[in-house]
């Protein structure tokens, strides 16, 4: 049981780090620079970032992976991972475009699609790597 969890989320942090890498290095001088760049930090906070990344891995397993696991599969999984990504992108994107003003609703709308993707992937790649590696427990 123990191990599932362990497959789950360690496929789902890997995942979503490396794409969200490749997001960050692209974003960050190609939209957020050019539109917000007068608020951004020099340097990204290490120690919230690694906050936000170890809730919102957990948030992907609860919220996403577990319903896959619990027979809906892959693809609920992936869907249940699009919603979430899309709701807490867009909870940021959303509220700071409400209070900043040098917001854009470009960078909302990339970003809220980017949060979907990012984590319906992660979701189902998880998801599928628990399926296919941790052995099945005995029905009750």
């Amino acid at each position: 049981m123990l191990l599932k969890w362990i497959i789950a989320y360690g496929v789902a942090a890997l995942s979503f780090l490396m794409l969200d890498a490749v997001w960050l290095r692209w974003a960050s001088v190609n939209l957020y620079k050019p539109v917000i760049g007068e608020i951004m930090a020099k340097d990204f906070n290490l120690p919230a970032a690694i906050a936000f990344y170890l809730i919102y891995i957990a948030g992907m397993c609860w919220f996403a992976i577990k319903p896959g696991l619990e027979g809906g599969g892959v693809q609920a999984a992936m869907l249940n991972g699009i919603l979430l990504g899309a709701l807490c992108y867009a909870t940021f994107d959303l509220t700071s475009q409400a209070v900043m003003k040098v917001w854009s609703t470009q960078i909302s709308v990339l970003d809220i699609l980017w949060g979907a993707f990012v984590t319906g992937a992660a979701s189902s790649l998880a998801c599928w790597a628990v399926l296919r590696f941790a052995p099945a427990t005995p029905a009750a």
